[in-house]
Formats: C-alpha cells, structure tokens, sequence
C-alpha cells in the first residue's frame, strides 16, 4: 500500500513506496536529520568519485537548499527525489530519484547513491527496483534511463539486474570527478515499459 503527502500544487502527491524489505519515502527539507543524511551522502568520498554535482553541497545550508531544489522538481512535476530506509528500523540508506521526466516525451532518468554502511546489502537493487517500477506503471513512463561514468562496475551490475541492458557508451557525457573542465565517457542503459520485470 502507497501512503501519499500533500502535494503543495495540482501534482499527484509523491507516494511512499514499499518493497524488498525497504520503504522510499519523501525527502524533508526541514528536517535536520534528512539534511545531515543528504550531505553525508554527496560528501561521501565514493560518491565523490562517480559524481560532480553542479551545485556542492559542503554544509547542512546548502543540503537543506539542495533537497528544496529537489521539492520543486517534485511541485512542477520534474523530478520525484526518495529517502531509501530500512522498512523495520526507519534508518536511513541512502537515495533513488527519477530525474528530468519528460512527460511528453515519456522519458526520465534514474540515479541512486548509497550510504557507506548500508553498501553491500543490494540496497540500491532493491530500491532501484521499486523506484524503476513506480515511474513505469503509476507514473505512466515509457522509457528510464540509466548513464554511469565508465569504470563504475558496480553501477554496471546494479542496471543489468533491474532490467536496464548496457545501449551503448556516450563520449564525454559526464564531468570528471571534481572537474568541470574535464569529461568521462558514460555507460548508457535503459529500461522501457513493455520489458518483462526483472526478478529481483
């Protein structure tokens, strides 16, 4: 069963989504614990070698002003932003949102980082799964995409196991890590709706 929020506009509500021993639920900006879990995971040193965000998140300021970014990507319909937790004890595990939806052309994309101490466990399969399966049925989406910096095997294992087959690798599609004026190239995977679900 989907529990809702309040959706600040028209927007259907960001649903709670429950799955494989986890639940994903809404990112607060307001609450000091979601803020301190959102900077632990993009200061993340492992996180920091995949990844360049745009805008750095270096104190609780800026990850507060982060996940308000997020909420009105979820207000205009942009974006759906999850805290991943553990079903049984609430903690905190990591993120999974579906990024840059394009409602016309029925296209987003996927990404997931997870917290140091909940590696190892699937977490991001399983959450990944949940999310990829929300934005093909209920969300109404027909294709999520999947990029990676290259290298990154584990991402490369966690896309084929949700059902998101390697496309093709695009050439300087991603900053280096701590670099805007270098690129890496991407692993591209993707997943539509008609694809058999993936046994997870």
């Amino acid at each position: 069963m989907a529990h809702h929020i309040v959706a600040p506009t028209g927007h259907p509500p960001l649903p709670d989504l429950h799955g494989h021993g986890l639940r994903l639920s809404h990112w607060d900006a307001n609450a000091d614990a979601d803020a301190a879990d959102w900077l632990r995971g993009l200061a993340d040193r492992e996180f920091r070698r995949w990844n360049t965000p745009l805008t750095p998140v270096t104190d609780l300021d800026d990850a507060r002003a982060s996940l308000r970014v997020k909420q009105r990507h979820e207000t205009d319909g942009t974006g759906a932003s999850f805290r991943i937790t553990d079903a049984a004890t609430g903690a905190t595990l990591g993120h999974v949102g579906v990024n840059e939806i394009d409602h016309v052309m029925s296209v987003a994309r996927v990404g997931y980082w997870i917290l140091p101490e909940a590696r190892g466990h699937r977490v991001a399969t399983r959450a990944l799964a949940l999310a990829a399966q929300w934005a093909l049925t209920d969300l109404g989406l027909h294709r999520l995409e999947l990029g990676h910096a290259l290298g990154h095997d584990a991402s490369c294992r966690i896309a084929e196991r949700c059902g998101f087959p390697y496309e093709g690798t695009l050439r300087g599609a991603m900053l280096e890590a701590d670099d805007r004026d270098a690129f890496r190239d991407v692993h591209l995977h993707a997943r539509l709706a008609t694809d058999p679900p993936p046994a997870i």
